[in-house]
């Protein structure tokens, strides 16, 4: 290639005048560096003449000077002769792009040229492959000329030129088989010619070179191609043998009466070689037939079960295949170019060979078979309350055995409630109880049971049949109220409350209902309405407070009716807004329990805490003086609402041992403290037992540590509020009436004890309500007292029978009378 120069005036106007000034003649010589020169350098690559009548100097700079690659190019200042000091490669740089100068004495530039000097390429890279190894599959079933790979190489020198320019040609192939031949294209597509043997090579090995033309020398690489044959079906299997005795008893399933073995040359445990089975002739698919993974023999199985009576042997054909398809190949000639004369056959084409197949016998062997009713499920009516021995239906069976014993009875499997009986002959069903539509055994009016027949075989089989009994219905329920504890609220106006009756009987037997009211009702109570599934009890306003008792008759469409006593109560819901709130209060509380619990807990230490501080003050009770117009009240109250009166005989002491201890108390309130001895010895001389909680409530009292007042409580028109001040004695006590201090502790422990029930029940949200008698005014303060005659053998036996406990309570639900 040509060195040239390329003239560049730098600036147009210097250059013009120099021009026009001084005619120049350069002389150039034509220059190449080829690429990695051998040496030595540096070596001259030219130089520059030029025709001038002064002295200039010459200068170098660009790629291979001062610029990449440094280094390779040189001129000599005043010769102007280029030297080349080391090789360069073509493959890096094509072309080096310098700028040549000449300058005058004065260093002024002269002249300002850009040179590019070209590298003439030489052939010194081999083609390159992409991969080293080539490594691939293909199917033993692959025709020839089919594409297997495409193998890739490169040539880094000069394009366009000889030296970059190869071919690919394949070396040698190992193992070389006379009916497989490999062969590339100039692209470097591999196929072959003739047919593919897994028998014959599982692996070929294909050493493939690329060269270049290069015209000095000619430089080439190469690379492995490693091609395995898959394993193909070109081997039918066959069925060598079988085993096993060939016998089913009918009516067995998952039995296998028989195994079939088979014989394949191609590689074991492959798709080619796993068998698979097929069963023909079948009819009724009573078989399947599975493959042994590891023996690849055929398990014939039972999947349905065989009848002896229908057919005592069956002849079945069994064909055996692979799981690839079948292939073959044969090589039948040879040509110098194209393919070869190849004959290869697939299992689906004409001619091709079918799947080995063997006949078998498999013979049914006879059992015992349980007989069966000719109808499974049936259905029959029966009204109920029928007389017993009435006839509801007839069952029959048939055994189909034909060796075995036919004979058979029928037997009744499962009768929820005993209802029937079966003739074990005949099939006849009949009754044994009354039937009754509102059994719990009967859904939907549909009384359900099993029956069975059973034959005399070995061993004896049963036949099962289901027979549902539809039950119609009679009128032999009387109507019934839903409940029969009623409540109404206290009101000035007619009031109601609702009565719901229903009926077991289904309709038209059952509802809509008459309800009329029995006894002495006028002004108290009617109905309204009286007639529906609902009727309104409506309460007069004379009725008064408390439980009432109300006879109902309650009468269906047919006649039929029920008597009832209704417990009706009538209470002020002023209060609590609803008669069942007291009630419901025990469900608040038992959902609040824990708490309960809590509080009570916390309320018992703060009581101890307060005992413990209260008895350490030296203080005395003193009773207010009780005048002549005030009288100390018994409370027979053991909490709000409640009375009781029980016989003095309960009470622990005499009279005489009463007034005793009453005037011992007396005296010692006098003049002394009332001691933790005295509380205990009051305790125990009227056998009250209380709890820790009730102790601390005592020693309160006792010990007067704050100023205490109870309430006023009503009785035969006296109200009073008695006060317990800071005394240091007690005064102003009727000394001639000293039994009355006794009864008056009593009555102030009874009264603590009272207030402490009261807080309990105020946490079981307990509510107060007042009574009063029909026709009087809510404002009376005397209750009526509750009398039990002495002479009522009844209730003292019954009293003797309760528990110590109740004892103790009686003696605080009512203390003896208080003496005047």
């Amino acid at each position: 290639m040509l060195c040239f120069f390329l003239f560049c005036c730098l600036s147009s106007t210097t250059c013009s005048e120099e021009l026009s000034r001084q005619r120049r003649s350069w002389i150039i010589d034509s220059f190449t560096i080829e690429e990695e020169h051998p040496g030595p350098f540096p070596y001259v690559l030219g130089k520059i003449n030029i025709e001038r009548d002064y002295r200039v100097y010459f200068d170098l700079y660009g790629e291979g000077v001062d610029e990449e690659p440094r280094g390779v190019l040189s001129i000599h200042k005043d010769s102007g002769t280029i030297y080349v000091h080391k090789a360069v490669d073509y493959e890096e740089r094509t072309m080096l792009k310098l700028q040549f100068e000449a300058r005058t004495t004065d260093l002024s530039i002269d002249t300002k040229l850009g040179v590019e000097i070209t590298i003439q390429d030489i052939n010194d890279n081999p083609p390159h492959f992409q991969n080293d190894l080539y490594d691939i599959s293909v199917k033993e079933e692959d025709i020839q000329g089919s594409h297997l790979l495409t193998v890739v190489a490169s040539d880094r020198d000069q394009k366009g030129t000889a030296n970059s320019t190869f071919h690919y040609e394949i070396k040698s192939v190992s193992p070389n088989t006379p009916d497989t031949e490999f062969v590339i294209e100039k692209t470097g597509a591999i196929s072959f010619k003739g047919c593919l043997d897994h028998d014959a090579a599982d692996m070929f090995t294909i050493l493939v070179e690329a060269k270049d033309n290069g015209e000095v020398v000619k430089l080439s690489s190469s690379t492995t191609v490693v091609i395995h044959v898959q394993e193909g079906n070109n081997h039918l299997p066959t069925i060598s043998g079988q085993t096993g005795s060939g016998k089913v008893k009918e009516g067995a399933i998952g039995f296998s009466p028989l195994r079939l073995h088979v014989a394949d040359k191609d590689t074991p445990h492959t798709p080619a070689w796993r068998a698979r089975f097929t069963v023909h002739a079948d009819e009724g698919g009573h078989f399947i037939i599975e493959t042994d993974p590891d023996s690849n023999d055929g398990i014939l199985k039972v999947v349905k079960a065989l009848d002896f009576e229908e057919r005592a042997q069956r002849e079945l054909s069994i064909s055996v295949e692979n799981e690839l398809p079948y292939f073959s190949c044969q090589v039948k000639g040879r040509r110098s170019s194209g393919l070869w004369i190849v004959d290869t056959i697939r299992d689906n084409d004409p001619g091709a060979a079918q799947p080995h197949s063997v006949k078998v016998i498999i013979n049914v062997e006879d059992t015992n078979d349980p007989p069966v009713f000719s109808v499974a499920n049936k259905e029959a009516t029966v009204e109920e309350n029928t007389p017993i021995g009435t006839w509801v239906e007839k069952v029959t069976a048939v055994d189909p055995d034909s060796s075995q014993a036919r004979d058979f009875v029928y037997k009744v499997g499962n009768d929820p409630a005993g209802w029937v009986t079966v003739d074990p002959h005949t099939g006849d069903i009949t009754t044994v109880k009354t039937p009754d539509r509102e059994s719990s055994h009967v859904v939907n009016d549909v009384y359900t049971i099993l029956l069975y027949a059973v034959d005399k075989g070995e061993p004896p089989m049963t036949g099962t049949a289901t027979l549902q009994i539809h039950v119609t219905d009679q009128n032999d329920n009387t109507p019934q109220p839903v409940e029969t504890y009623l409540y109404v609220c206290m009101s000035d106006n007619p009031i109601a409350t609702n009565i719901t009756a229903f009926d077991l009987d289904e309709n038209p037997l059952g509802g809509p209902f008459t309800f009329e009211l029995l006894g002495d009702v006028r002004g108290k109570w009617k109905l309204n309405p009286s007639y529906g599934y609902t009727a309104g009890l409506v309460k007069e306003p004379s009725v008064y407070a408390g439980p009432h008792t109300v006879g109902v008759k309650i009468s269906d469409v047919q006649g039929q009716f029920g008597v009832y006593n209704l417990s009706v109560t009538v209470c002020d819901c002023s209060v609590t807004g609803n008669c069942r709130t007291r009630r419901h209060s025990a469900t608040r509380a038992a959902s609040g329990a824990i708490g309960i619990v809590f509080a009570s807990l916390v309320l018992l230490l703060f009581l101890l805490l307060m005992a413990v501080v209260c008895s350490c003050k030296n203080e005395f009770i003193t009773l207010e003086t009780i005048s002549s117009g005030q009288t100390l009240l018994e409370s027979n109250t053991e909490k709000p609402g409640t009375d009781c009166q029980v016989l003095d005989s309960v009470l622990t002491g005499s009279s005489e041992k009463k007034r005793r201890d009453s005037t011992t108390v007396h005296d010692r309130m006098q003049h002394t403290e009332f001691s933790k001895e005295m509380r205990q010895s009051f305790r125990s001389r009227h056998s009250i037992k209380v709890d820790d909680r009730r102790e601390n409530h005592l020693n309160l009292l006792a010990d007067n540590c704050t100023q205490t007042t109870w309430n006023p409580f009503t009785a035969n028109d006296y109200n009073h509020t008695h006060q317990y001040k800071d005394m240091g004695t007690l005064t102003s006590v009727n000394q001639t009436n000293s039994h009355v201090l006794d009864d008056t502790l009593r009555i102030l422990l009874h009264r603590k004890l009272s207030t402490l029930q009261e807080m309990e029940d105020e946490m079981l949200d307990d509510e107060l309500h007042m009574y009063a008698d029909e026709g009087e005014s809510h404002n009376l303060t005397e209750l009526e007292a509750i009398a039990i005659a002495p002479d009522d053998t009844s209730f003292l036996k019954a009293l003797q029978e309760l528990d110590p406990k109740f004892n103790q309570l009686a003696s605080i639900c009512k203390p003896p009378h208080i003496q005047n």
